[in-house]
């Protein structure tokens, strides 16, 4: 990442890079903060005893660490590993190669538009990473919207640049929410007016969205509901099942919709 320029914030997560291994603990470079280190005491490197702690660290590996403390006036950063587990090692491991991915793109379009690095940064990269939080959520957000940018305010010849590397490189984010309805209706035309609620609930109100319903066995349904990000999905989920619902009760039938897991 490398336009960090400051501290961590106590209960951040970092990734860092053993540079010293002694007897009484680590010292790591902090690999999103220019010019910064941190320590691991060997109280921290695991949750049981340590006896010898090259069998945890060693020089050269690449950590996820938590901040434990941070003594801006002294430069002092103290770090736990033992307080990170696998789940959180894995998201930042891959959100740090997102961003140093994100980076390499950066540099690319600075390079098309003939603007300096640095001077980049300065002009519009970093109001870019204010606006949407980090450089490859930039990426991601306006590979699934080409208008983001101008959205938010950004002009300049390399707005519609940044916009077709996005388009070409990253493959913007899909999340999926599941559930099941339960449907009854009685009469010669229940099964017509099952089908025809059911139908309703395909209606999307928002472009590049999927929703799929699938026949689980009478009376259940179950409902896919395939978004860019979680509130669209739940949104839509909740408009569908107003409408299944709302027009199945319309014709004297009833119904229920449960969530079901990922």
């Amino acid at each position: 990442m490398g336009r960090n320029v400051g501290f961590p914030e106590e209960g951040e997560l970092v990734v860092g890079t053993v540079k010293k291994v002694e007897n009484f603990g680590a010292f790591v470079k902090l690999e999103e903060y220019q010019g910064k280190e941190g320590f691991i005491h060997v109280a921290e490197v695991s949750a049981g005893w340590v006896k010898y702690i090259r069998d945890y660290v060693r020089e050269g590996q690449k950590v996820v660490t938590k901040v434990l403390r941070v003594d801006i006036k002294k430069g002092h950063v103290d770090l736990s590993l033992k307080q990170v587990n696998e789940h959180q090692r894995r998201e930042k491991i891959q959100q740090w190669k997102n961003e140093q991915r994100a980076e390499k793109l950066f540099e690319l379009v600075t390079q098309r538009v003939n603007v300096p690095l640095d001077a980049a940064w300065e002009q519009f990269g970093n109001r870019i990473v204010e606006t949407f939080g980090a450089m490859y959520a930039a990426l991601e957000t306006v590979a699934g919207n080409q208008e983001a940018l101008a959205d938010e305010g950004f002009t300049g010849d390399w707005v519609p640049v940044f916009a077709q590397i996005a388009k070409e490189n990253i493959v913007p984010p899909r999340v999926e929410i599941r559930g099941n309805f339960k449907l009854g209706c009685d009469g010669p035309k229940g099964a017509h007016v099952i089908k025809e609620a059911l139908l309703k609930g395909l209606d999307v109100s928002t472009p590049d969205v999927r929703i799929v319903i699938q026949y689980l066995g009478a009376p259940r349904y179950a409902v896919q509901v395939h978004a860019a990000d979680y509130k669209t999905a739940e949104d839509e989920l909740e408009l569908a099942q107003h409408r299944v619902l709302g027009y199945l009760k319309a014709h004297g039938g009833e119904g229920t919709l449960n969530r079901a897991e990922a």
